[in-house]
């Protein structure tokens, strides 16, 4: 008799303590539809295995790619990460029961809210957001950095470019924003399935007025008033002329860890910039450039 339970597929990463965000990054860099941590007990407290979960398994060499990769951005060792190991999961409910755990998020004049959470009437702006990875939902601490650096220094009408722009969440935040509905709003990413995403969040929350396409800024990008750029470290450094380049009056950068803040900083002032602002949330920062 042929199977027609579905299957999902898990790849289990034991890793150390200190490693836990830099696996999660990885997993969610792979579009991960969610992760699970799960301790290895008392005897092994400095140990743990975060479960990433997928409808179609992942490519094990990408994965480990990509371990390696955050393992660099975090500036970990290597043998931080102890196994990595695919399974397919049965008939498992484990998405529904991550949905009842994932809340609705307030950050400044925003709430993030799970598309299938009806939030109460509020003064304040809701996105709805379909959660598809942990970055970009709002949750993460790069993201929040963002919108309160919107919050604080986007005047209505401005154009806007979102390079990196995931889920949509800042275009969509920008173009929700009162008196904002005719404002030029343009989102960019390099993945496909990112931008897929973005359109459909868009339609979601009704901000009719962002174009969306596949790619990144280039010199044929024209210039903007407000540039965000929400991607690491290492991806921002090499874009970083033309982000300064392309922003006629604020340019945003996020995704970057504090141990990596002087290196961003010096190219900036490299670059001429002044008039430079940083926040920090936990090990994240952002820094804000004013022109003009």
């Amino acid at each position: 008799m042929e199977d027609s339970q579905k299957h999902w597929y898990s790849v289990q990463i034991r890793t150390v303590r200190d490693a836990s965000e830099a696996v999660e990054f990885a997993l969610n860099e792979l579009d991960s539809l969610g992760t699970e941590i799960d301790s290895l007990g008392k005897q092994q407290a400095d140990d743990l295995v975060i479960v990433g979960y997928f409808d179609e398994l992942p490519d094990l060499e990408t994965v480990r790619n990509n371990l390696h990769r955050a393992l660099g951005i975090y500036r970990l060792p290597e043998n931080s990460i102890k196994s990595v190991e695919p399974k397919t999961v049965k008939d498992q409910d484990w998405l529904a029961e991550w949905k009842k755990h994932w809340k609705p998020t307030e950050i400044g004049k925003f709430i993030i809210s799970p598309s299938w959470i009806e939030v109460e009437k509020t003064e304040k702006i809701v996105i709805k957001i379909e959660p598809n990875m942990a970055f970009g939902t709002g949750t993460h601490e790069t993201t929040k950095l963002c919108l309160k650096a919107i919050e604080d220094n986007y005047i209505s009408g401005m154009s806007f470019l979102d390079v990196g722009t995931g889920t949509g969440i800042l275009s969509i935040a920008v173009s929700r924003l009162p008196g904002n509905g005719s404002a030029k709003i343009v989102g960019c990413d390099t993945d496909n399935d990112s931008v897929k995403i973005a359109h459909e969040n868009a339609e979601r929350n009704h901000a009719g007025n962002i174009e969306f396409y596949v790619g990144s800024v280039t010199r044929e990008t024209p210039k903007f008033e407000f540039v965000c750029a929400n991607m690491t470290a290492d991806i921002i450094l090499p874009l970083l002329p033309l982000l300064v380049e392309k922003s006629e009056k604020i340019l945003v950068l996020s995704g970057i860890l504090a141990e990596q803040e002087n290196e961003v900083l010096d190219a900036l002032i490299t670059l001429g910039t002044s008039n430079i602002q940083t926040a920090s949330d936990g090990e994240w920062i952002s820094i804000v450039i004013k022109k003009g």
